[in-house]
């Protein structure tokens, strides 16, 4: 990627894009690289950097969702064990097999979790990283050495994967450029220009230049996460907000805290939280 040459040819470039993706994140370099492997000229711009936002403050897992199997959705479980598979398979350099282990501390939870993960690795198919398998206490205590031992019963191991959420980024970004399309970071959008009440563009300003440019475009697609209300404000200033934001919290520790290899994950906490703990 030369940030350089993709700005000389946003001054080059006669003909409108055929769509604008605004936002360099995981949404919008996915956008921009289907549009861009479908044949369509395609300009991806950023605010800052690559994965500035939400997408590199992810906690990493690349999962089926073992949560929304308990809630009962099934096809959104199906879709993502399919999608981690493909990830992992397309990107082996990026995603690594990660185990998990789940405490029991009640006569029911290895039996109830350990069937609706035998449930999981059904769904996963030949896209399983590996079967699930329900472990003794001297089991899970070696596996998770710094688990409360108070009631502890044993526990279920099962599997998921873990990736490098920016180097993705990253390899999206390169992507798009190898499909022809362009990628360019540190240039916010200013304004978005309409005629007849249709959208035909943005307006650009290159935050290290302070140069400005007036993008032509058949398609504007709004892909900034939390920030999407700002832009859509730039379009009907008059708009009432629509996304409401929620965030997790990551509390980063030294590695020598969690004294094994496996990742602890407790499906529901005293105040109905999933928590992980992620090596």
């Amino acid at each position: 990627m030369d940030r350089d040459k993709n700005i000389e040819f946003l001054n080059s470039s006669k003909k409108p894009w055929d769509i604008v993706v605004i936002g360099g994140g995981a949404s919008g370099l996915g956008t921009a690289l289907d549009s861009a492997n479908r044949g369509y000229k395609t300009l991806l711009i950023e605010k800052y950097d690559f994965s500035k936002g939400t997408s590199s403050r992810s906690t990493k897992l690349v999962h089926g969702g073992v949560r929304y199997l308990q809630n009962g959705d099934i096809s959104l479980v199906i879709e993502a064990l399919r999608e981690r598979g493909i990830m992992r398979k397309n990107a082996p350099h990026l995603v690594k097999d990660l185990s998990f282990v789940i405490p029991s501390y009640d006569w029911w939870s290895s039996p109830f979790y350990g069937l609706g993960l035998k449930i999981y690795d059904m769904m996963a198919g030949s896209l399983g990283l590996g079967p699930s398998t329900t472990l003794n206490k001297e089991e899970t205590l070696k596996l998770i050495p710094n688990v409360n031992q108070k009631d502890l019963r044993g526990g279920i191991i099962y599997h998921d994967g873990q990736f490098d959420d920016s180097r993705m980024a990253i390899s999206l970004a390169q992507s798009i450029e190898d499909q022809s399309g362009k990628v360019i970071n540190y240039m916010p959008v200013t304004n978005i220009f309409k005629k007849n009440d249709i959208i035909e563009g943005v307006e650009l300003k290159d935050s290290l230049s302070g140069l400005k440019y007036v993008i032509r475009s058949k398609v504007v697609i709004n892909a900034t996460g939390v920030f999407s209300d700002k832009i859509s404000k730039m379009d009907q200033p008059n708009s009432k907000n629509k996304i409401r934001p929620s965030q997790g919290v990551h509390i980063v520790l030294e590695k020598k805290f969690l004294k094994g290899d496996h990742a602890i994950m407790i499906p529901q906490t005293s105040d109905g939280r999933v928590l992980f703990a992620v090596p």
